[in-house]
Parts: structure tokens; sequence; C-alpha cells
């Protein structure tokens, strides 16, 4: 595992380099673009925008993420089964601390990791998630976020993806400016021949970077679900459980709200994938692989560790190399599956139930026990006043809801 968390810092570090490199290229025409001889201004506007923005990603990064996906904290009271997974994936991965947990009031069934670090970060799921799944497959989907946050993905992606940004920030700013801003005329107006080439040459580079920049951060985001699979895997010793609940995941038709294509990868499946005859439609602009082949690759591993999904990932796609470093296959342990968990006595009504109640306490609704066995759920606006049971009619005063 720790060779593995060292070849992604290598990765990171190659990766942030060319990124840097296509950006501040970017900035440097921008500036030759606007004014002959200002590529060093440009160069220098560049940076800056991207230290400020590689700043808010590193300290709110985080927080922006779970407040643009709506995303509430809850305690272990609220939902003692996803806490108690949640608490058990933390220890098999040997997590210093366990992540903040959060629910999402979505009807799609997915969900994500995100923080800076192993002692800062946060698992959310959605709604949907907890009301489809069971408790093994609930298991397998906390095992591959916690993956993702063991193997140092959550920083890198969200460092790269604001470098993406920027890139795309910036050349849409030069683009726009060219085209309707009328600074090409009065370039093309005034300028030599080697002043038009840098402008020609400006304009390819902005058009290509962008594009540039988003392949790179989706085929990044692609290897990474893998070796969060792999590791998901291994923590629960139950492949079968992420397996079943990737089937479930693919196989929602909601849309969730509040996505986009910076924050799509980071979710356990992509949720803006797009559905056809035979499946998925997997290109270069993908942000994962292809769900059914993450399925078959779980489910052709004979073990549970780094070496079994190896072996398993080269048969499944035909590829002599594999998505495992080579370190952590050296250093690898045998690990056998274990048997499935006792059945799951919770139906999914049960599971909706028990989610729904999440979700209005969560809204600050109070909820009232009347005597004759029905639980009213009063929304906060009518706090103070009286409410009468539908069955029984007897009054209640709505208390506000305990702490």
């Amino acid at each position: 595992m720790w060779e593995q968390i060292r070849s992604n810092k290598r990765k990171s570090v190659v990766m942030a380099l060319m990124m840097g490199a296509l950006f501040f290229a970017v900035g440097y025409l921008l500036g030759e673009l606007f004014s002959p001889g200002g590529g060093l201004a440009g160069l220098a506007i560049a940076f800056v925008i991207w230290v400020i923005l590689a700043l808010i990603s590193y300290y709110s990064g985080a927080s922006i993420f779970l407040a643009s996906s709506r995303a509430k904290k809850i305690e272990k009271k609220d939902h003692p089964v996803l806490f108690n997974i949640v608490e058990e994936m933390t220890i098999a991965a040997g997590m210093p601390k366990m992540p903040d947990v959060y629910i999402i009031d979505e009807q799609a069934p997915n969900a994500f990791a995100t923080g800076r670090d192993p002692n800062r970060s946060a698992v959310a799921v959605t709604a949907g998630l907890l009301e489809r799944l069971d408790r093994d497959e609930l298991q397998g989907v906390i095992a591959h976020e916690i993956g993702h946050i063991k193997n140092r993905d959550i920083l890198y992606m969200m460092m790269i993806g604001v470098m993406m940004g920027a890139i795309v920030l910036v050349a849409d700013i030069g683009l726009r400016s060219f085209f309707y801003g009328g600074m090409g005329r009065r370039r093309t107006s005034r300028d030599d021949g080697g002043q038009v080439w840098v402008m020609l040459i400006a304009i390819v580079v902005m058009l290509v970077a962008s594009v540039v920049a988003q392949l790179i951060y989706f085929a990044i985001s692609r290897k990474r679900e893998y070796l969060a699979d792999a590791s998901g895997a291994q923590f629960t010793r139950y492949p079968e459980g992420l397996a079943r609940a990737l089937e479930k995941i693919a196989s929602g038709h909601k849309k969730m709200e509040n996505v986009s294509r910076v924050t799509a990868p980071s979710f356990t499946v992509n949720p803006l994938m797009m559905k056809a005859k035979g499946g998925e439609k997997v290109n270069l602009w993908s942000t994962h692989p292809p769900t059914q082949r993450r399925i078959r690759i779980l489910r052709e591993m004979g073990g549970a560790g780094f070496v079994d999904y190896e072996s398993a990932y080269k048969k499944v796609s035909g590829r002599p190399v594999g998505v495992i470093p080579a370190g952590s296959l050296r250093a690898a342990e045998e690990v056998s599956q274990k048997a499935p968990a006792a059945r799951d006595e919770r139906t999914e009504l049960d599971r909706l139930r028990e989610t729904t109640d999440v979700l209005w306490r969560l809204n600050q609704y109070a909820f009232i026990a009347c005597a004759c066995g029905t639980k009213l759920k009063v929304p906060p606006e009518m706090i103070g006043q009286t409410v009468e049971c539908p069955h029984c009619g007897t009054a209640h005063t709505v208390e506000p809801p305990a702490a």
C-alpha cells in the first residue's frame, strides 16, 4: 500500500508539472496575443490565478465540493448502520481517523470521497444509495471510497481538477477576447508577419490546451477507479459486494443534480454517463472505466488481494500491463475472500423509511410519537403550534427537535 501511495505521489508531481507547463504556455501566449512582448506579463497573471485557485482548492476544496453537492453531515445516531460500516472500513484500511459522514438528498444511487488527507476527509452517500443497497453492497462502496482516501487520490484529483479548470478558464477568456473583443482585427491591421504567426500559434494552443487538459484529467480518473476497486475488495475481503453495488448504481436511471464534468470523476460511478444499447458509451471523454468491465474484474478475482485483482484485470482487459504498482504487488500478501455477511434483515422498504427519517431530521422536522402508534413528522415552521393526529385526533404541541 505504501508503494502505491509513493507511486501516486510521483505521478502527482509529473502530472502537475505537465498541466502546469500547459497552463503557463497558455498564459504566456495569451499575453503575447493581447500585446506584443507581453508574454511575461501573461505568464505572471497565469501564475497568480493558479496560486489563488490552488490555495482555495487545498484549504476549502472539500467544503466547496460538499456544499455544491448539498451534502449534509450526519452523526452516528442519525444512521447507525452507515456509521458502523465507515468505522469498520476505516479500521480495515488502517486509517488514522474516521472520515466525516455526509448524506446527499438525491435519489440516484452514488457516493464520493473528498478531503485534503486521511486526517481531514469525508465520505458522502446519496439517499438513493442507502435505500437500494444491502449491508454487503454498501460496505463495498464505502471501502472503494476509503480506498481513494488511503491512496491519496482525493487531494491529487482535486488539484489536477483545479489546474484543468484554470487552463479552460484562461483559454476561454483569451479566445472570447480575440473573437468577440475585436483584438484580432486590431492586431492584424498593424502587425507584421511574425506577429501574425504568434497570434495563430496562440489561438491553436488555446484551442488545444483546454481539450488536452480535460483528456489528461479524465484518463487519470479512470485508472484511479481500478485502484480504488482493488483496495475496496481487499478491505472488505468480499469483491462480490462491490460488484453487486456497481450493478445497482449503474442500472439507476435517475439523473443527479448539481454535478459537473469537474466533480463527476469523484463519484463511484460516473453520474453523467450516457446509456446506450449494450451499456455505457465509454471513450476518451469518459471519467470512469466501463462499469461492466469493473464488475467482471471483481468477479474474476480468486482471492481479495492486489495480486488477485491484477490477474483478473489482465484476464478481463486482455492487456499485458496491469494497474497495480509493481512494488505493491511484490509486498502484497495473500488475502482470501470471506463468506457473505448474514442476511440483511432490513427490507428495501425498511431502508427507505430509515433514510427518509434521516432526511427529515436533517431538515429540522419535529417527530411526534402519538400514543396510537402513529409517528408524525412536522415541518419546522409549525414549531410551537398544535397539530392533531390524523388517526386518533389527539392534539400535540409541536416542540423543537432535540439537538
